[in-house]
């Protein structure tokens, strides 16, 4: 299985991709609607199919990426029945399995923060995503939306702690780097469930914690209530001066067949050594600026600034690096050539000599 953990700083939040190796078929669970282009390079990059995107709970703190996702791939909603969300196609009960080809969960009701609350197990008990109903050497709170610290209590205890004592535990969030933990350490070192800890101890412990609300919670609830569907149901504004993906370096690509047939719209910036210049398009073509990448910082301003500008180098690896330079400097439509002059077509090359 190949199996990844993401993070979003704002949120402190954990995304988790799951995909198979042989079908290349995955699911995300807990993303992100800030951080969409992350995931879908990171998709793209493995070369894997996203089948199901699910919810262990409707988020107070960030704005889930189901429905998003959803638009750009195609992909299917899970989210807990009882969370009462609209746009979910697969509206999940406890006990029920699901997932994606050789990838299957189970979903453990684990309500106490929430009543939608669910924790994910994956089949052979060797991993557990538990959302906000516990967390390293924490668990979710329990002071609104639906909350009830002894129902939260007897979430952890039935549900979690009866797993595997060598099941990882994956939560949600984590707000000290903490990335996983596992059964038998929760069990014995959580401070407010774990050790000799009993309910009345969980219970007056989650009822003396006096804690601000989340800062997007006004924001949050009612958009992933709507499985994370903007209130004008319109799609996020992106650039679209060209055709461009974002990788998951965060640099913005175009491929070269892109700039040949936009040639006469952008400025070419290459960025190889003068020695290299043997393959790729010429000298003579319109819009094309020759500044070796390590000039590029002191002529960055015989760069022009009426068009966009994409960069290119023999791989595409080093003019990436020019795209911050041009960055610092004001070009805002700037853009990387996958793959350099390696990818450049030959038809390409010779129409534009």
């Amino acid at each position: 299985m190949i199996f990844r953990q993401l993070y979003d700083d704002a949120s402190s939040t954990y995304t988790y991709v799951l995909g198979d190796e042989e079908s290349r078929e995955a699911l995300i669970i807990d993303p992100v609607f800030e951080q969409v282009q992350r995931d879908l390079a990171l998709l793209r990059e493995l070369e894997l199919d996203l089948k199901l995107v699910v919810d262990t709970h409707a988020h107070a703190d960030h704005v889930t990426a189901a429905w998003l996702l959803k638009q750009k791939t195609g992909c299917q909603i899970a989210l807990s029945a009882a969370a009462g969300a609209s746009n979910v196609d697969l509206p999940l009960e406890h006990g029920q399995e699901f997932g994606v080809r050789n990838i299957r969960l189970e979903a453990r009701a684990t309500p106490g923060h929430t009543d939608g609350c669910m924790s994910f197990v994956l089949s052979d008990q060797s991993k557990v995503f538990t959302g906000d109903a516990l967390l390293i050497r924490g668990c979710g709170r329990s002071d609104f939306q639906q909350g009830d610290p002894a129902r939260l209590y007897h979430s952890i205890k039935g549900q979690i702690f009866t797993l595997p004592d060598n099941c990882a535990i994956y939560p949600a969030h984590d707000y000290s780097g903490r990335t996983r933990s596992s059964v038998s350490e929760e069990k014995e070192f959580n401070p407010r469930v774990g050790g000799k800890a009993n309910e009345n101890d969980f219970i007056r412990y989650m009822k003396a914690m006096q804690l601000p609300h989340p800062k997007k919670i006004a924001e949050a609830l009612p958009n992933n209530m709507r499985s994370g569907e903007p209130e004008d149901g319109k799609m996020p504004e992106e650039a679209d001066w060209a055709d461009l993906r974002i990788t998951l370096a965060g640099f913005p690509e175009v491929e070269p067949e892109w700039v040949i047939q936009n040639q006469p719209s952008v400025t070419i910036l290459d960025v190889r050594e003068e020695d290299e210049r043997t393959h790729g398009p010429g000298n003579d073509i319109d819009n094309l600026v020759s500044i070796p990448l390590g000039e590029l910082h002191d002529r960055v301003k015989e760069v022009p600034t009426d068009k966009p500008v994409v960069t290119l180098c023999r791989s595409g690896r080093r003019s990436s690096l020019a795209i911050g330079i041009l960055k610092k400097a004001g070009h805002e439509k700037v853009a990387n050539i996958h793959g350099g002059v390696l990818e450049w077509p030959e038809t390409g090359e010779k129409s534009l000599r």
